[in-house]
């Protein structure tokens, strides 16, 4: 078994002390075992990655596009609409896939602020398959092909924009 570096140690001991400063705050506000919880802490938790492919997405797109489109009698809503979304919507793919996989595969949040077995995510309730005791490693199987689905699915649908979006704003 690798040992694990000292930086490894001490990321582990960094979200272990922000699940708890989580926690405590979330109970303060009566969220725990909300869904609530989860969406505001996976927001929290991806929405400067997402902004920072957005804003790399948004910068490689010349001004003069945006200037063209308003001298062609367009308002800025249908600037926005109709000329810079389809341009970045590869920025936009590739914001979306990222933050869909880093909050579907969640643990330690959702297993912390879940207390329900009925309400926790399928990515923790999955442990529950597998016990000191006993192991259904069959239901964890059937769960692991179900939990995986959607990520597919997501991939599948969107693959072709995923590429061009990775490597948006790359050169400024």
């Amino acid at each position: 078994m690798r040992r694990r570096s000292r930086d490894e140690r001490f990321l582990a001991w960094l979200r272990t002390s922000l699940v708890v400063g989580l926690y405590r705050q979330l109970f303060e506000l009566n969220l725990i075992n909300t869904y609530g919880a989860l969406i505001l802490t996976n927001a929290a938790f991806t929405l400067a990655f997402a902004i920072w492919i957005l804003r790399g997405s948004l910068a490689s797109i010349p001004t003069e596009v945006e200037e063209a489109a308003a001298l062609d009698g367009a308002s800025r809503w249908q600037v926005l609409r109709r000329v810079m979304l389809p341009l970045t919507l590869p920025g936009l793919v590739t914001a979306t896939i990222f933050t869909f996989i880093a909050a579907w595969n969640e643990y330690v949040v959702a297993l912390t602020l879940m207390v329900d077995d009925d309400r926790k995510p399928l990515t923790v309730g999955m442990r529950a398959d597998v016990t000191g005791y006993e192991q259904h490693w069959d239901q964890l199987f059937a769960a692991s092909v179900i939990a995986v689905v959607p990520v597919v699915i997501l991939f599948a649908v969107i693959e072709k924009h995923l590429v061009g979006g990775l490597t948006t704003g790359s050169v400024t």
